[in-house]
């Protein structure tokens, strides 16, 4: 990259040396342990900070990527070219009586964790997704007939200019793991959510058997990115890749989980492209010999390695 130290000095004069960090392994900052290096992750603190380094990201040319907290994401081994943002740094989180107010870098499921302690209902589907708010609106993040489509009222977000917009619900396009974010280039700052007054047991009651439904059935003690696929209209993704005998298929370190079979594992030190090659494998099976596509979920970004 042209003149490290000038771009280095310009974001730490956004921000501070804590936030700002040079060639950072990214596999350090992903669920599936996997990726190259950034040359800058940098980490805002405020929604103007943000704003900010949007605006120098454009005045000097430089490549950009907002990385979300890594839960539903491959990076490539050749890493990520510019900036890259990470918002683990917004984490607040407010009730307001029936609404919820959660800043982009909270993880859903602690917002999860609020609405319980509150009494709220609505949210509990979330609470065994490991992702952002600001990714779950990212894609509309969903389970066990749950979908963040149900309960969000707004947002607060960042454009591709660095404008703050406040936007409702149906502005997103919501729909099933899709949302017009990732198209229109918005940087999720905040979400509010709207619940409902409900009873304290028996909110706890349906997450911990949502909980107990997803440590039983899904492959947590390895490094994943979560389900790899959508469901394919009229099948499940997962039974679909075991009818096709592909459980404990292995490429290199990652391997179809043996305990769910929708999910792909980093059981030993893989890299990503032995994961997407693993992805690819699966649904080139799949394909012919049930003649469905699986169309992923996961989102797979960086450079392929020289």
């Amino acid at each position: 990259m042209i003149n490290d130290h000038h771009m280095y000095d310009k974001l730490i004069n956004i921000t501070d040396e804590r936030n700002v960090m040079v060639n950072e392994d990214l596999m350090n900052h992903t669920y599936t342990r996997l990726g190259g290096k950034a040359d800058f992750l940098v980490k805002p603190e405020t929604y103007e900070q943000v704003q900010e380094i949007v605006k120098l990201a454009n005045k000097e040319k430089i490549d950009f990527t907002l990385l979300g907290n890594g839960s539903n994401l491959i990076v490539k081994d050749g890493g990520i070219r510019g900036i890259v943002m990470n918002l683990q740094k917004l984490t607040q989180v407010k009730t307001n009586a029936t609404t919820i107010v959660a800043q982009s870098g909270a993880r859903i499921i602690d917002v999860s964790r609020e609405a319980l302690t509150k009494n709220l209902s609505g949210l509990e589907f979330a609470c065994g997704i490991p992702g952002s708010v600001g990714g779950a609106l990212f894609m509309n993040a969903g389970a066990y007939g749950g979908e963040v489509k149900d309960v969000l009222e707004s947002t607060i977000v960042v454009d591709r200019e660095g404008n703050q917009l406040t936007l409702k619900a149906e502005e997103l396009d919501l729909d099933y793991r899709t949302s017009n974010i990732p198209d229109r280039g918005y940087i999720v700052l905040e979400a509010t959510f709207s619940l409902e007054n409900g009873n304290y047991e028996a909110i706890k009651a349906i997450m911990d058997d949502l909980t107990y439904k997803r440590e039983s059935k899904q492959p947590l003690e390895y490094p994943s990115c979560g389900s790899v696929f959508k469901r394919p209209p009229g099948y499940f993704a997962g039974k679909l890749i075991q009818d096709s005998d592909l459980q404990g298929k292995q490429i290199g370190g990652a391997q179809v989980s043996l305990k769910h079979a929708g999910f792909i594992v980093n059981k030993d030190k893989a890299t990503a492209s032995e994961y997407i090659d693993l992805i690819h494998y699966v649904q080139a099976t799949v394909k012919e010999k049930f003649d469905v596509n699986l169309e992923r979920e996961v989102k797979i970004i960086g450079e392929d390695p020289n």
